[in-house]
């Protein structure tokens, strides 16, 4: 078996977003992991400098402290990516918390990973729009809710352990449907009305 090199990782982002549905997940992630990035970036836009966020390790992992009320983190940020929070926009850094509260903007040829608390992975592509509308998770017994917004873009999801333990707990909603998760890797396309 070849090992994957970072060549093959950046043919891969480059490729169109529609060619990576029959990706295995577990590459997916391999590859985000090598590569810092995530699998939908693409390969014309440089890496945004990784500022080192406070309350995040030099491994990337965020600390989290008591009283920090995110309920994700991100892992991989490419190009303009903004987060609004009570109309006050900001750039989106590695380590950083995100919650239902804030909105989610990813600029042309831009994208950005982050993980939730309980482990769900969204990856939001390029020219998209995302509201975690709603977040609940308990983690002494692994339960919760969560419902995701995704007003124009593409999403990948793999799912965490709410969707593992109580999928219809779990949706996303576009423009035009809502979707009930009941898998634990897809992709979502939203077009703007």
């Amino acid at each position: 078996m070849q090992p994957i090199v970072p060549a093959s990782a950046a043919a891969l982002a480059s490729a169109p977003f529609s060619h990576r549905r029959r990706l295995p997940a577990a590459c997916a992630v391999a590859l985000l992991i090598m590569t810092g990035m995530p699998a939908m970036a693409q390969d014309a836009v440089p890496a945004q400098t990784q500022v080192q966020a406070p309350g995040v390790a030099r491994d990337g992992f965020a600390q989290f402290t008591p009283g920090d009320d995110r309920q994700g983190t991100f892992k991989a940020v490419q190009g303009e990516v903004t987060v609004v929070r009570a109309d006050v926009r900001s750039a989106a850094v590695v380590g950083n918390g995100f919650s239902s509260a804030d909105r989610l903007v990813t600029g042309a040829k831009s994208a950005t990973a982050l993980t939730l608390q309980d482990g769900t992975m969204l990856s939001i592509g390029p020219d998209s729009t995302l509201d975690l509308e709603q977040f609940a998770y308990d983690p002494t017994t692994q339960t919760g809710s969560m419902a995701v917004r995704l007003l124009r873009g593409s999403l990948r999801m793999i799912t965490g352990l709410i969707a593992k333990l109580k999928p219809e707990e779990v949706t996303v909603k576009t423009p035009t449907a809502v979707i009930g998760v009941r898998g634990t890797d897809f992709i979502v396309e939203a077009k703007a009305p």
